[in-house]
Formats: C-alpha cells, sequence, structure tokens
C-alpha cells in the first residue's frame, strides 16, 4: 500500500502534461488586450460617426421652428 501511495505521488508530481499557470495567464492577457482593442475600435466608431449624426437629429426632430 505505501509503495502503491509513493508511487503514485511520484507519478503526480513528474507529471508534465496539462496546462501551466503561464499558458493560462498569457491567454487571459491577450484576451484583455484583444477586448481593450476592440472596445476602443467601437468607442471610436461611435464617438465620431454615430453620436454626431444621432445628436443631430435629435435636434432636427425637436427643432420646432422650422
Amino acid at each position: 500500500m505505501l509503495i502503491s501511495v509513493l508511487t503514485g505521488t511520484h507519478l503526480a508530481l513528474h507529471n508534465t502534461r496539462g496546462e501551466g499557470y503561464i499558458d493560462t495567464a498569457v491567454k487571459i492577457l491577450i484576451s484583455v488586450v484583444l477586448g481593450a482593442l476592440l472596445l476602443a475600435g467601437l468607442y471610436s466608431l461611435f464617438n465620431d460617426t454615430v453620436m454626431p449624426t444621432l445628436t443631430q437629429r435629435i435636434t432636427d426632430m425637436f427643432d420646432y421652428a422650422g
């Protein structure tokens, strides 16, 4: 029984399969950077293109003078 436990422990400690902490950290970092770039692009698009047009349309809609 003791030999079985020691063998199992030895195999578990020397197991090189699976995903490490560095791989997971790199994946999270890449996803955060890509998300930030996507949000920055959407913010730039909405701020420069959509919002002035939307503001102008709302102003025209409530402009009772003519």
